[in-house]
């Protein structure tokens, strides 16, 4: 599987970005797709999730209400809208492909090469 991210930038407090991950190659293997962030000198975190086949969605709490993440299945890509953003919001944010549990990165055997997200105040 391979997934191709797009959509990050520079964006002032409040504004909003959509992010997008496109995947490609033996998709049926892989049920879960999630959004990640890594800032500088901090672990890898969960963002966002959903399930290809029914579309069950997860987020992590600081982001539920302000962020939402939805799939195109024809196009077999999945998308993070991000609204109301806060400089904590700031990071690469990497796109992952998976069977297991969404929350967890250790369940995403395909990840994408991730894009910047800056959010100024």
């Amino acid at each position: 599987v391979q997934l191709q991210a797009s959509g990050g930038g520079l964006v002032q407090a409040g504004g909003s970005l959509r992010l997008s991950c496109v995947a490609s190659g033996r998709t049926f293997t892989s049920d879960v797709m999630g959004w990640f962030r890594q800032a500088p000198g901090k672990e890898r975190e969960f963002v966002a999730a959903i399930r290809w086949s029914a579309g069950n969605t997860y987020y992590e709490d600081s982001v539920k209400g302000r962020f939402t993440i939805s799939r195109d299945n024809a196009k077999n890509t999945v998308y993070l809208q991000m609204n109301r953003l806060k400089p904590e919001d700031t990071a690469v944010y990497l796109c992952g492909a998976g069977r297991g549990w969404p929350l967890e990165k250790a369940e995403y055997n395909y990840w994408g090469q991730g894009t910047q997200v800056t959010v100024s105040s």
